[in-house]
């Protein structure tokens, strides 16, 4: 049984359809400039509706072929990939989890091959939306470590630092991400807020799901193990990169089946899940990071991935 929760208010996404697009000139004065329409080319972003610390899909689709293809969001940089045919260009994001309501502008430059730079903008809108609080019990070391706990839980912290500090430059993944057990139901969502023995409280930054000890645990993609191996917190716990900023974590499992290094495809068993770390009881802790925050799982699995480019 799920303990009783409390309904809070956090901010949510969602996206005005108006797309504006405006041609600036290449900073060469003898450069040819070409004029652009609604009709030429246009931003996608998928879902349409998003929670905050959700990952969103932006495509790009133009008429002519571009070098590349850069924007800004919140003051913070995105950066594209293309198809072979470098007229269709991909961006993966994801939403703060707080944010106050308001209206936030995406710009998306492209340059493209005749020297032309072309310039998008899309209004966006924040609203809001429910998330719950969760009282948990654990272990009382879980919530007041000892000083020989400290000093590994200090060390877990550099291994984890290490661990997420580079991606391969390219996309690895293979396809859509799937879900790494199909039978087991959710048990927590992404961004419930949870207290620990009454006196930690903590941002819940993944999804779990009921599961029996033992139970086979598959990669959500393809990428490569970039850790395997037991912390104090996540027990044990296995992260996988996907490229470009994006990994996976699973954690809390009883038996780890690779190794760092290891190159794993979509579907693969990788471990077998458990209690171990602090958890309530067995289950599977899957966190999804994307350049340096979690987002929800559960709607990256949503999205329809653009293709690996070649």
């Amino acid at each position: 049984m799920l303990p009783a929760r409390k309904r809070t208010l956090l901010p949510a996404i969602t996206l005005l359809a108006a797309t504006i697009l405006s041609v600036t000139p290449p900073a060469s004065a003898t450069t040819n400039y070409q004029d652009l329409n609604h009709d030429n080319a246009s931003i996608l972003i998928t879902p349409s509706q998003l929670m905050n610390g959700s990952p969103y899909l932006l495509t790009v689709t133009l008429p002519n072929r571009a070098l590349s293809v850069t924007g800004n969001w919140q003051s913070h940089p995105i950066s594209f990939f293309s198809n072979s045919d470098r007229r269709t260009w991909f961006a993966a994001r994801r939403r703060r989890r707080r944010t106050k309501p308001r209206q936030l502008p995406l710009i998306i430059e492209a340059a493209l091959k005749d020297g032309t730079h072309q310039t998008l903008h899309q209004q966006l809108t924040i609203e809001t939306a429910p998330y719950l609080q969760v009282p948990l019990t654990v272990p009382d070391k879980f919530v007041e470590p000892d000083p020989k706990a400290l000093k590994q839980i200090a060390a877990d912290k550099i291994v984890k630092d290490k661990t997420f500090a580079s991606s391969a430059s390219k996309p690895q993944w293979t396809g859509n991400f799937l879900p790494p057990l199909r039978l087991a139901p959710e048990s927590d969502s992404f961004g419930n807020q949870r207290l620990f023995n009454g006196k930690i409280a903590s941002v819940h930054r993944g999804l779990d799901y009921h599961a029996k000890l033992h139970t086979p645990v598959a990669a959500i993609n393809s990428g490569r193990v970039v850790l395997a191996r037991p912390l104090y917190f996540e027990g044990g716990c296995v992260v996988i990169d996907h490229g470009l900023g994006l990994m996976s974590v699973y954690m809390h499992l009883s038996k780890i089946e690779v190794t760092a290094g290891r190159r794993v495809r979509r579907g693969q068993i990788i471990a077998l899940s458990g209690a171990s770390g602090r958890a309530t009881g067995p289950h599977l802790h899957l966190g999804v990071r994307w350049q340096g925050s979690y987002l929800d799982p559960a709607k990256l699995f949503e999205i329809q991935m653009p293709p690996r480019p070649k």
